[in-house]
């Protein structure tokens, strides 16, 4: 674990008040699980590799990502309904969420995930989790295929940062003990307005923006930032 440029007090500052209550933002992507969820639909559509690289440049911020989002989705016209059961089985949980989210209940705070992928995936995933809020695009469907569009507003980083502030708001949690955990360029926003912004399995943009770094792949790691954990 190491630190990056600080936009925020330090932890022991914004984060001490007493009952430590959090409310804990992650990214869904390559940071609540594994697997970057389009990347696995593609693959079922046989365009994996196109759409993997878009993905990558537009985690790195190179592309507008409701741009990139779209290009990527119209890759998936054609895919049944039916690839959502098959590809929620591969989906592979980041190692330490279990424990995360139980500290963090623990205390009487709320973990939510706010995620450029699809509510389709994250749906039975967050409530198999235990997850307090989650919030995702969804995928426009016709006679039981996708069409390859995205229904309604696309969740980008400024939705991701509303989210944030929203869940805070809703549970009377000062943004000062607010958590953002990422790891794209769409997560910027909604970790500049958090008390602690963690950068997890991230790119270099976000890297370098980010309060913390953690290198190794167990989100359980962000418990003794709260001192929730020893």
């Amino acid at each position: 674990m190491t630190s990056a440029r600080t936009q925020h007090p330090a932890p022991q500052q914004s984060l001490s008040e007493n009952p430590p209550r959090f409310v804990v933002v992650l990214d869904a992507d390559s940071t609540l699980i594994h697997d970057e969820v389009i990347e696995l639909l593609a693959e079922e559509a046989g365009a994996r590799t196109e759409v993997a690289e878009i993905t990558e440049r537009a985690m790195r911020g190179e592309l507008d990502f409701a741009q990139s989002l779209r290009e990527r989705v119209r890759a998936l016209a054609g895919l049944p309904v039916s690839v959502f059961e098959r590809v929620g089985a591969r989906i592979r949980v980041t190692d330490g969420v279990p424990e995360l989210i139980a500290g963090v209940h623990a205390v009487g705070g709320r973990v939510g995930v706010v995620s450029g992928g699809f509510h389709e995936l994250l749906d039975p995933l967050g409530a198999r989790l235990g997850l307090d809020h989650w919030r995702a695009n969804r995928l426009a469907v016709r006679d039981g295929a996708l069409t390859g569009e995205v229904e309604g507003p696309i969740v980008d980083a400024a939705a991701k940062a509303e989210a944030l502030t929203e869940w805070a708001r809703a549970a009377g949690v000062p943004l000062r003990r607010t958590v953002a955990i990422g790891d794209g360029a769409n997560d910027l926003l909604m970790m500049a307005e958090a008390g602690l912004a963690i950068a997890f399995n991230a790119k270099p943009r976000v890297r370098a923006e980010a309060d913390l770094v953690i290198d190794r792949q167990d989100l359980s790691q962000v418990l003794p930032l709260l001192a929730l954990r020893g």
